[in-house]
């Protein structure tokens, strides 16, 4: 389970440590900031997974990501008494940084624009500039980063071990537009990069299921054994059955319960190994396709379809999970959530009023509220001898 979350230079989020229980719910006004943190956690996701390159590209690229505001934050700044101070013209980007910090393993990276050292070993510059460069990662023992913790440290294209005696050199020529986790699998294997890598492989993020006409969660799949729900939803019908099969069928049974009291749902399989949703409902003489369920009851049965997973990932993220749900639904919804981080450690990030109230019912809900202040996402009330321990691999805090 992750304890602490880290923010640098991302966004509207100038510094923010933020820290987590077994159940997060993040919520505030609009423009806030709640998105930037669900970014900046698949933004982090992304280390370990398919790169981080192309994710900040899609993002317009590091310059279009990091802190706009003024470095200098004074009281004097903030009240109109002097002017705000622009970045000067041509100045580099700040570096963005990004960690985590959970019982077992802690890791943080940083990332900047190429700079002349990047290129210093090639003859002509490269054509890409604009992509960011891995300046710094680090794993550590335990929540803090401290010296002593310290186990893997990457600074530039220098990857080195902690061992009994010292530390060892895993290589010297990483590209500086790859993670240490490219490393894994090479003959140089570092468990402790091994085992972070695999646990941010594992989490699971959830944003807006598509439930249009044209989503294929709508339409007849071929079933195979499914014990992930795809991101898009694509195979409900299978991921349902397998639930029904190997994992909580009660549990399953008893969330469409709730929200449609004598509610149903039937898994039919057809020639062809197709499989297809109905949904069977008091009063009704057939029925329903889930070609013809509305936004929000195919909504909630997709979710009830990821929170039941009979493979619990260690962390699950939710964004706005309440969309399109009839506000009825929403009471039902939070008690399936908290029954899912049981299992699971759970991010949910939300507008719903209804849904905080549901979900505050747990004791152990962590509610992260926030606000934006001269531009800035704070978490109201919180001051540095507040928050969680956190240092850099730069020694900052």
């Amino acid at each position: 389970m992750l304890n602490t979350l880290a923010i640098n230079n991302y966004r509207s989020i100038r510094e923010l440590v933020i820290p987590l229980t077994r159940l997060n719910l993040i919520t505030g006004p609009n423009g806030s900031g709640k998105s930037n943190i669900y970014r900046a956690l698949r933004l982090l996701a992304s280390t370990a997974q398919d790169g981080i390159i192309a994710p900040l590209a899609r993002e317009g690229g590091l310059n279009s990501v990091v802190w706009a505001g003024p470095e200098d934050r004074s009281g004097r700044m903030r009240r109109g008494e002097i002017p705000v101070q622009h970045r000067a013209k041509g100045t580099p980007a700040s570096r963005l940084k990004l960690g985590f910090a959970g019982e077992e393993f802690g890791y943080a990276v940083s990332m900047g624009l190429v700079t002349p050292a990047g290129n210093e070993d090639r003859d002509t510059p490269s054509s890409f500039a604009l992509d960011p460069e891995f300046k710094r990662e680090s794993i550590w023992a335990g929540p803090v980063l401290r010296p002593a913790s310290l186990l893997v440290d990457r600074d530039g294209s220098v990857v080195r071990r902690r061992l009994d005696q010292g530390w060892d050199v895993l290589t010297h020529q990483l590209p500086r537009y790859e993670s240490l986790f490219s490393e894994v699998g090479r003959d140089k294997l570092s468990p402790e990069v091994f085992s972070v890598r695999e646990a941010i492989r594992g989490w699971r993020f959830y944003d807006h299921f598509r439930v249009d006409a044209d989503s294929l969660a709508r339409q007849q799949q071929i079933g195979t054994r499914t014990l992930v729900l795809d991101h898009d939803g694509r195979d409900l019908a299978a991921a349902w059955q397998t639930i029904r099969e190997i994992g909580d069928r009660e549990a399953l049974d008893e969330a469409v319960n709730d929200a449609f009291p004598g509610a149903w749902v039937e898994i039919e399989s057809q020639p062809g190994g197709f499989f297809y949703l109905r949904f069977h409902q008091e009063g009704l003489l057939r029925p329903l396709g889930a070609a013809e369920l509305s936004d929000g009851t195919l909504r909630y049965l997709l979710l009830c379809a990821a929170l039941l997973t009979p493979r619990p990932p260690e962390l699950m993220v939710l964004n706005e999970p309440e969309a399109s749900l009839h506000p009825d639904l929403t009471m039902a919804l939070g008690r399936l959530i908290r029954r899912a981080a049981r299992n699971s450690q759970l991010w949910v990030v939300s507008h719903s009023t209804r849904l905080a109230a549901a979900l505050e019912e747990d004791e152990d809900c962590n509610p992260i509220i926030l606000e934006k202040v001269f531009s800035e996402t704070t978490i109201p009330g919180q001051h540095l001898p507040d928050r969680p321990a956190w240092s850099w691999a730069d020694g900052k805090k």
